[in-house]
């Protein structure tokens, strides 16, 4: 039967300056759900070493991982969860710690097209200099995953919309 409209857990991910943030907050409002940002779950030490340009490595991301998975296996609502979420082996262990189906929405963008955003972007830890390593660990979602990619470049209202259908018929 599914999980019940009312109780999906859906992932944005994407690399940093995707959009998951704006695009998160704006679904929970067209669906009503809840939004949380992943980076709020991030312990201080990965924020310092974003902050100061460094990627971090598999063991920095681990617990992190399984925060955000716990989180998503907390709700009695909708959850919106933005988190990169960038290889298979990150969105297996959310999987595993959600005990529950999760929805990852990749959020598609060329390398010009983010660049572009983060260069214009204030107030954010992660700076542009980590874009390419974002790039680099990227791997896109497999046929086997349950997975919605949704291509950024076009107006906020459209992608929206296009993630909010696309959940209709899952």
């Amino acid at each position: 039967m599914g999980i019940p409209p009312d109780q999906q857990r859906l992932v944005l991910m994407g690399v940093a300056g995707c959009g998951k943030t704006t695009v998160g907050t704006a679904l929970a409002m067209r669906i009503d759900a809840t939004y949380l940002d992943g980076d709020d779950l991030h312990p201080p030490a990965n924020i310092a070493k974003m902050s100061r340009g460094e990627p971090l490595t598999d063991d920095d991301r681990w617990p992190w991982l399984t925060l955000v998975g716990q989180r998503l296996a907390e709700p009695d609502s909708t959850l919106i969860l933005g988190c990169s979420a960038l290889k298979r082996s990150y969105r297996d262990h959310i999987r595993r710690e959600a005990g529950a189906p999760v929805t990852f929405v990749h959020l598609s963008g060329s390398r010009d097209l983010i660049g572009a955003r983060m260069a214009t972007r204030a107030g954010h830890f992660m700076p542009t200099s980590l874009v390419d390593s974002q790039f680099a660990a990227l791997e896109l979602p497999e046929n086997d995953e349950k997975a919605i990619i949704v291509d950024i470049d076009a107006p906020l209202r459209s992608v929206v919309e296009q993630i909010a259908a696309a959940i209709r018929r899952d």
